[in-house]
């Protein structure tokens, strides 16, 4: 396992920076590596040659020899000519909060659009930093090819920014092709009028957690529940992959609940870019579940970074339920009520212990009650898809065979009451 020693900057008293500093550690335990301390600073402005002040780099060098640490992480993004001059001076591998992040997703990504996804956001990052490091790195003539500089992507910094370009353009067709497959799928959930719900939040909040729970207590196929579920782990990105389940509670309207990546602070540029089409499912929902990790003294900033991150991807306008999370670990004195609360945007649960996933229901279909109607039928005996559609899209409160057909109390979906209007009595 591999030691690593963090370096974090608080810029003009920046407020965060501490909040900042932690998470970092949680990404490089992620990454399988042990934190074996920290360096931390306070500046105006940034060091153009080294970010830190010069003083500063060889206290790092000092720790980090008397650390034994392997890595030195920094908690923000250096540029190549930055990374290149710390690795000089301090003569261990430098990397940078991007990097590391970047490292996480290409670890943890497991379909093909994910790996692609990862790929392209890694390229992007790469190319910028080739382009300074250009000399030393890609045109090294007759040597031996060893190359004293290595740190952020080094399994690609050997590359020639040809080739790099040339592998982007080509992830991105393929990129592109899968997300044609994607919008497809996507227009086919949208063609059966389903309602669509989609959780969102910073990642380890228990988005995987209350996927699973919801799929245990309301899957529509019980047998194949287990197939069905998404890894759920304590730990930051446990899942990439954007997954959709049928959630079919009993007396209830069915929908369609997609889990997506979750954010986090700093979140690189690239991988919002990069996972676009993945968190289309976000953007195109009809409610937004943003799950809170209640627990975390945090979770008002972290809140605060969701909200920004699907202003980003324009999904801000979405009618949005907080569910409030692994409240069962606050004390009681600290909560606005026992758990289950519900308020009418907000709900306080424990997706793990499963309290509350009713009252979440319940909370979900208000959501969605501007988009039924209560009604009557009369269907003939003549149209008994009709029957068979609203047993299956509808709530059915009642049903008689009559002489003159089948007679039903349902609360259907708005398109719905207007396509069988004919038969409404």
């Amino acid at each position: 396992m591999e030691r690593a020693l963090l370096v974090g900057v608080n810029l003009n008293n920046g407020e965060d920076y501490k909040l900042s500093l932690d998470e970092l550690g949680s990404l490089a335990e992620a990454c399988e590596m042990e934190v074996v301390g920290s360096v931390e600073q306070n500046l105006i402005d940034v060091h153009k040659a080294f970010y830190i002040g010069t003083g500063k780099v060889e206290e790092v060098k000092e720790i980090a020899e008397e650390k034994e640490a392997d890595v030195v992480i920094f908690d923000n993004s250096l540029s190549p000519m930055q990374m290149r001059n710390l690795q000089d001076k301090i003569g261990k591998p430098i990397l940078d909060r991007s990097t590391l992040i970047l490292d996480i997703f290409a670890s943890r990504a497991r379909s093909r659009e994910a790996k692609l996804q990862v790929e392209v956001a890694r390229l992007q990052y790469m190319l910028p930093r080739l382009v300074g490091l250009h000399a030393a790195l890609s045109r090294q003539g007759g040597g031996s090819g060893s190359m004293s500089n290595k740190g952020a992507g080094e399994k690609k910094l050997e590359l020639d920014r040809r080739v790099l370009e040339h592998r982007l353009a080509e992830y991105r067709r393929e990129l592109k092709e899968v997300g044609a497959e994607r919008q497809t799928q996507r227009k086919k959930r949208a063609a059966s009028g389903m309602p669509r719900v989609a959780l969102v939040g910073y990642t380890n909040a228990g988005k995987s957690t209350l996927m699973n729970t919801m799929l245990d207590l309301f899957g529509v196929d019980e047998i194949d529940v287990e197939e069905k579920k998404v890894m759920e782990k304590d730990m930051l990105f446990a899942t990439l992959d954007t997954t959709v389940r049928k959630i079919a509670p009993e007396n209830h309207h069915a929908f369609l609940l997609s889990d997506t990546v979750g954010f986090i602070h700093k979140l690189p540029h690239n991988l919002v870019e990069a996972f676009h089409s993945t968190l289309e499912e976000a953007k195109e929902a009809d409610i937004l579940l943003q799950i809170v990790d209640y627990s975390d003294e945090h979770y008002k900033e972290q809140i605060a970074v969701t909200n920004q991150t699907l202003k980003e991807l324009g999904a801000e306008g979405i009618p949005m339920v907080y569910v409030y999370n692994k409240a069962d670990k606050v004390a009681p004195e600290n909560l606005p009520g026992k758990i289950p609360t519900v308020t009418e945007d907000s709900i306080y649960l424990s997706a793990k212990q499963k309290i509350g996933m009713e009252e979440l229901i319940c909370l979900i279909e208000k959501k969605l009650a501007g988009g039924y109607r209560e009604c009557e039928l009369m269907i003939p005996y003549t149209d008994g898809r009709a029957v068979s559609y609203l047993n299956e899209n509808a709530i059915v409160a009642m049903m008689e065979y009559q002489e003159n057909g089948v007679y039903m109390k349902v609360n259907c979906k708005t398109e719905d009451y207007n396509y069988y209007e004919k038969y409404i009595l």
